[in-house]
């Protein structure tokens, strides 16, 4: 019997644009054997299924239901492809627990934790083996203090919006006078923001996935740009970034990024397909975690899909596991 799967795609960020990518690779690699699937647009106008050009059926939120031809369609689970609200930050994941129907990614619980970078990186600063950035996090309704940031913080400084994604929002602070206006810019995309000293390093990520019951970590990709840091430009722009799948790392180091990428998608309860971006100083020493993405991009072009590719897997039979993982 085949699967009824909704693909849900859109969002009401600036990352839809990404999510709408991100959905047509995935349409792409879904199985037609194993899944009938309806890719549903969610925006701020509504949630639709658009089965041609200016056609829109609503979604039945009562019951995530759809009506085509007076026949109803229920669906088995839902594949959840919105990065950013109110797909990454558990909304959604709360909604479907309350209908009852399974989804693709991390639970609601889990998913609001890590769409906060400072929480995120208070429950996962004890596992062994990993480093967290020094770091202030201030809130725009709460008073704070300037030079208690200066004085705590070495430059230079990180400026991000908590919950944001797609690095929308981010300043690199070098000079001390900057830091007021790289705040003000965090500020216009969330009510609260992480300023943490920089770490000096080789930049990567790595996706990690539950398959066949077992916690699989993808082969690493080291992210190099000539920018200042790896901005929206330099992740969606061709050309602006070079990124090495896998990774030039020695045996040992490979080694240890899987032991602690393990141990963080075990620590936050992650499900599904999760990505994890770190540095690593010096010659390989130090592994400092930056953050973890529970929706992570699945575009033609995306680190996941180039890191199943390296682990010698197909996109399609990737999707198939992902789904039967946790949805079947």
């Amino acid at each position: 019997m085949k699967k009824t799967i909704a693909l849900l795609t859109g969002g009401t960020t600036g990352e839809w644009v990404i999510s709408v990518k991100s959905a047509a690779t995935i349409a792409h690699n879904l199985d037609t054997d194993k899944f009938e699937v309806y890719k549903i647009m969610l925006t701020q106008q509504g949630w639709f299924y658009e089965p041609a050009d200016s056609v829109k059926i609503e979604i039945d939120r009562n019951d995530f239901s759809l009506t085509l031809k007076g026949h109803k369609i229920t669906f088995d689970g839902v594949f959840i492809a919105i990065h950013g609200s109110p797909g990454e930050d558990g909304k959604l994941q709360g909604y479907f627990d309350m209908l009852g129907l399974p989804y693709t990614t991390c639970d609601a619980l889990t998913s609001a934790i890590t769409m906060n970078k400072g929480y995120t990186k208070s429950i996962v600063q004890d596992i062994p083996g990993l480093n967290v950035a020094k770091s202030a996090q201030i809130f725009k309704k709460t008073p704070y203090q300037l030079s208690d940031i200066k004085q705590s913080l070495q430059l230079p400084y990180f400026v991000k919006p908590n919950n944001g994604g797609s690095s929308i929002g981010m300043s690199k602070v070098k000079n001390q006078y900057d830091l007021q206006s790289a705040i003000d810019k965090a500020f216009k995309e969330d009510a609260q923001i992480l300023i943490e000293e920089f770490i000096e390093g080789r930049e990567f990520t790595v996706g990690v996935v539950k398959l066949d019951g077992k916690i699989t970590v993808l082969p690493a990709t080291e992210v190099e740009t000539a920018k200042e840091f790896f901005d929206f430009e330099a992740k969606y722009t061709p050309g602006v970034a070079v990124e090495t799948t896998p990774a030039p790392l020695r045996a040992e180091t490979r080694k240890r990024v899987e032991e602690i990428a393990t141990a963080v998608y075990i620590k936050l309860n992650c499900r599904g397909v999760v990505r994890i971006d770190f540095i690593l100083t010096g010659d390989e020493a130090d592994f400092y975690f930056i953050e973890i993405n529970t929706i992570p991009g699945q575009t033609a072009t995306s680190f996941i899909p180039q890191q199943v590719a390296a682990a010698g897997l197909k996109l399609n039979d990737f999707y198939t596991k992902l789904i039967k993982e946790t949805i079947s």
